[in-house]
């Protein structure tokens, strides 16, 4: 990590030495917050709220990313600015009654949130809970990636349309830096109110264009695009912006639909594709760069006309011989 010199090191301490901008640390670092929210907790206007975090965004200490025409702030990751004050905010008396008060408060915003994201995502559920009794239980499904994943701990992980973000929950643990992309400002609220009551706080979740991640290239040790891109026009050229942010020896999980001819979806559930065969992703991924190890199809438990198989393929990035944590493995 790079070191302040002594000129940084006081800009950054001024920044933090005052009584709202600390007690809006204290805040982030339980998870990130929009300045919305942090009106609502400290009960002080947008504007002077918006000039704190200013600052402090100057400073290096907070980070600031857009999700549609809202605002979201989270303490810097991985800056020295942030590492200045981390002694100073664990250094803050848990019983102080004002930090106590915003941390009650913040609970609160939680429970809104969390209310707002169930009742959008009760709309949706009927049409989920239809395509999930065709195919294999979700169960079934999350033991498959963890098994293709394997046990050992990744670097950065990415979940690309993370929806209601149920991936990030099963893998977050696993990640030293977890973050979550989805198109739809709706969803990352579903997601942001089900990882915090995952207790998941520490998510990164971003609103960006599939076509065009707002990510840095080559930076993810593994990236997952979970039941996404059947709902795409061009779900080859998502693919390998995928694959581009993979980084040297990282890996690609795919997990989607096998062919298959219930074209009700294609109404129903706006599916564009009706499932790919093996053979497609194995030809777009080596257009990529990345090598299938792995491939696996979950059946469902009656394999009549009219059900679901769900896929899995797992790719490697070709440009480093060495095998990435979690190396590739065939699931029986």
């Amino acid at each position: 990590m790079a070191s302040l010199g002594l000129e940084a090191a006081l800009a950054v301490l001024r920044a933090a030495s005052e009584d709202t901008r600390l007690r809006i640390l204290a805040l982030l670092a339980a998870g990130e917050l929009s300045v919305s929210d942090l009106t609502d907790i400290l009960g002080q206007s947008q504007p002077r709220i918006s000039r704190h975090l200013k600052l402090l965004v100057e400073a290096g200490i907070v980070s600031r990313h857009r999700e549609g025409a809202w605002a979201f702030f989270r303490l810097a990751d991985g800056s020295a600015p942030r590492a200045l004050v981390a002694p100073i905010l664990a250094a803050l008396a848990p019983g102080d009654r004002r930090l106590a008060d915003d941390r009650e408060r913040l609970a609160a915003v939680r429970t809104q949130r969390a209310a707002a994201a169930q009742a959008f995502f009760a709309r949706l559920a009927p049409q989920w809970d239809r395509t999930r009794s065709l195919q294999v239980s979700e169960e079934a499904v999350e033991t498959a990636i963890l098994e293709a994943v394997g046990p050992d701990q990744v670097r950065t992980l990415l979940d690309v349309g993370t929806g209601t973000g149920r991936i990030l929950q099963l893998l977050a643990g696993q990640a030293d830096r977890a973050v979550g992309l989805d198109s739809s400002p709706a969803m990352l609220s579903v997601a942001r109110a089900n990882l915090g009551r995952a207790g998941l706080t520490r998510v990164e979740l971003r609103q960006g264009d599939v076509y065009a991640p707002p990510l840095p290239r080559e930076s993810f040790d593994l990236v997952v695009v979970h039941q996404v891109l059947h709902y795409l026009d061009d779900p080859a050229r998502a693919l390998a912006e995928a694959a581009r942010l993979v980084a040297p020896g990282g890996r690609l999980l795919v997990v989607d639909f096998a062919p298959h001819g219930l074209e009700f979806l294609r109404e129903t559930q706006a599916h564009r594709r009706l499932g790919f065969a093996p053979g497609q992703f194995v030809e777009w991924l080596a257009e990529a760069g990345l090598t299938v190890g792995l491939t696996r199809d979950l059946p469902p438990p009656d394999e009549a006309a009219g059900k679901l198989t769900v896929s899995l393929w797992l790719a490697t990035d070709r440009r480093d011989a060495a095998a990435p944590a979690g190396s590739l493995r065939e699931v029986a």
